[in-house]
């Protein structure tokens, strides 16, 4: 049988794939790349679009196809055979893109491109794609001494591999912790699908009681409802530690900390830059580390007042109605979600039973339907897991493209919600490609007959990766490196994801989303009344919470001095304190490691970047205004002339110019912080 992974005619065949074709497949795959870049570095002839960008493209998307396939599995299907795979073949693959990053041949056609007659006639999104070529060479170390390039290769090499266990680390130490509740008066104040869904843990593992992990579908029902504070207590350490010199010794993610941090920083100096800021941020918006830090603080400095009042209500209230004095960190979701509760009558356990998954979905995808006049049909395709469902895209009898849908946690699934790139959309000559997307979460699943039930924090997250989404599959831009998510500024790609957040609390949007699990009742409005009341509840304290982590990102890799060698893990917590002095109303104890578990920074692409949500969210509350400027009198902002205008100028280009120049299409004026502002009910009286 031929290697399914080397099968590129239609869509990965997950019913065939197995760990043991991953090596013959990438391998091959590598080679012939190899032998294309050999090919094409030793032709005489003037490089065009057509005799060197187009080869170039089509045999490297065939390696990132399949590579991207062997990712996708590592991370939602994270068994030894499958992680083992994964790893065995990460060096060979990093050290291929480092390899081609450092090879001055192909700089040099590009850059003869670039200089060519032919550079003025191509298309702006294919002038772009060849300057941003041209950037990543140099950002790959292209124009280094050929003394250091070796050097430089290994530095990239490394830093995927410790990438890669700074995850499995995390994902292994979650899984560590369990704990096995034998009297059931330890589960007073527990929801009742909580307790089915542990004593459904336990079952599974032939045992009596209860489990609870550190899973967030087990996790937060006991920070925000248990009674039991020693319960609460527990759970808190044994999560805030994970990864760490506190649980066991090969898990802990610290040294891995210091070596990403010091190959960073030696990176960056090879590069010619100062720290690994500086490199983070060239192909962003934002210019410097100092302009990001100074909208960070100005941020800070608007939210921090909210943020104290917000503390002072809660440790008040915990004092006089709860007879918590002092308020410790595992007491927060706790009391926080009792005083929800006292002061907007509603707590979100309620709030959830209208939402079941089945109900929830049609609702998304008649939002979808209802601002882009797009179709989403169920459709077939091989799945890596029973739970899983596959979706195509159409519009006037065309698909536009297809997304796989995976929502439920699992033991073997890696933590936290993402949209990942199965195919994009490219139109050479073979002919069209249309998209397809990996949508994935983590919620709780079925228990005991019943559909699945989100909580309102759940339905925001679904969307926010199905904005992900459709900005991957609504693209209209044919070239390969700029259409759907490629090409995009990082610090803007959060754009269309925390944009589509904002329709959760619209009620036309809610009241044809919900069905309450046991009565089939919708959300009456008395009760999305309550929401909406309590939409901005303790909004400061999250918002300087997101600061927190932003400035001790972007701090973390401009400040602390990393060319002696790794840091020591005491450096980067004392950096953490700084910040949180700075931003932070509510302090961890001593013992918390929030940066052994930071993988967004240390394992997803983040690095100097965390600041990428709140920059977005600036443009996404200032898109978002236009619909509310559209809808207003009308009772509904699912505006489809304001929707088609902003699938045009914002979902549709893609990477194919700049972020901020698809943002004034749109609105036709640069972006304001007001809208954000407003949302988050930050605005003085």
């Amino acid at each position: 049988m031929p290697n399914p992974l080397l099968d590129f005619s239609a869509l990965p065949r997950f019913d065939d794939i197995r760990p043991e074709h991953v090596a013959p497949a990438i391998r091959q795959l590598i080679d012939e790349n190899r032998a294309l870049i050999a090919e094409l570095v030793a032709d005489p002839a003037p490089p065009t679009w057509a005799n060197f960008v187009t080869p170039m493209t089509e045999e490297g998307e065939r390696l990132g196809r399949a590579w991207g396939i062997v990712g996708h599995l590592h991370s939602v299907m994270d068994v030894p055979e499958w992680r083992e795979a994964y790893n065995a073949m990460l060096p060979e693959v990093s050290s291929f893109y480092a390899e081609v990053g450092q090879n001055l041949e192909l700089f040099e056609k590009y850059r003869l491109l670039h200089d060519s007659a032919e550079y003025d006639m191509l298309s702006p999104a294919r002038q772009r794609i060849i300057d941003h070529e041209l950037r990543d060479f140099r950002l790959s170390g292209a124009e280094l001494p050929d003394a250091d390039k070796p050097r430089f290769k290994e530095i990239q090499e490394e830093q995927s591999a410790l990438a890669a266990k700074f995850s499995e680390n995390l994902l292994d130490a979650t899984n560590a912790h369990t704990e096995w509740i034998e009297d059931e008066a330890e589960l007073a104040g527990l929801p009742d699908d909580a307790i089915a869904a542990a004593r459904a843990a336990a079952e599974r593992d032939g045992k009596p009681g209860w489990k609870f992990t550190l899973q967030m579908p087990a996790y937060l029902p006991v920070m925000q409802y248990a009674d039991n504070r020693e319960l609460r207590a527990r759970m808190y350490r044994a999560y805030a530690t994970r990864a760490s010199e506190q649980g066991r010794p090969e898990l802990d993610n610290g040294p891995l900390i210091g070596r990403i941090l010091a190959l960073r920083a030696e990176e960056a100096k090879m590069l010619g830059y100062r720290n690994f800021a500086e490199v983070s941020l060239v192909p962003k918006m934002a210019e410097t580390p100092d302009e990001v830090l100074a909208f960070l603080r100005e941020l800070a400095t608007k939210a921090k007042p909210f943020a104290e009042r917000d503390l002072a209500e809660l440790q008040a209230f915990a004092r006089t109605e709860l007879g918590l004095d002092p308020l410790e960190p595992w007491d927060i979701g706790y009391a926080s979600e009792k005083l929800r509760q006292a002061r907007y009558a509603f707590s979100d356990q309620e709030v959830k039973q209208y939402f079941p998954e089945p109900k929830v979905l049609e609702g998304l995808f008649g939002v979808i339907r209802t601002l882009y006049g797009v179709d989403i049909v169920a459709d077939n395709a091989p799945l890596w897991d029973a739970g899983a469902h596959f979706f195509r895209i159409d519009r006037d009898g065309a698909t536009l493209g297809h997304f796989y849908l995976d929502l439920h946690a699992r033991k073997t699934k890696r933590g936290g919600a993402w949209m990942d790139s199965a195919r994009s959309r490219y139109v050479g000559p073979r002919g069209t490609q249309t998209p397809v997307a990996y949508l994935v979460c983590n919620f709780p699943g079925p228990v005991g007959g019943k559909p699945p039930t989100f909580t309102h924090d759940d339905v925001l997250t679904l969307f926010h990766e199905c904005g992900h989404g459709l900005h991957h599959l609504l693209t209209q831009i044919d070239d390969l490196a700029v259409s759907g998510i490629h090409g995009v500024e990082w610090d803007a790609v959060e754009l269309p994801s925390q944009f589509m957040e904002n329709f959760c609390w619209e009620w036309d949007v809610l009241c044809g989303m919900t069905s309450h699990v046991d009565t089939g009742a919708p959300l009456p409005r008395e009760l999305f009344d309550k929401m909406i009341a309590a939409k901005n509840f303790q909004s400061g304290m999250q918002t300087v919470r997101q600061l927190e982590f932003s400035m001790f990102d972007l701090r973390l890799h401009s400040e602390v001095d990393a060319s002696a060698g790794p840091v020591p893990v005491e450096r980067v917590m004392e950096l953490l304190d700084e910040v949180r002095r700075e931003v932070a109303v509510m302090i961890p104890p001593p013992w918390h490691r929030f940066p052994h578990s930071f993988s967004h920074i240390f394992a997803g692409g983040y690095g100097a970047g965390y600041y990428s949500y709140k920059w977005a969210e600036v443009l996404s509350a200032d898109a978002f205004a236009a619909f509310e400027e559209a809808g207003a009198g009308k009772g509904t902002l699912l505006d489809r002339e304001t929707g088609e205008r902003f699938w045009r100028e914002i979902l549709a280009v893609g990477g194919s110019r700049p972020a901020l120049e698809s943002f004034k299409a749109f609105r036709g004026r640069e972006p304001r912080v007001d809208a954000l502002l407003r949302h988050n009910g930050m605005v003085s009286a």
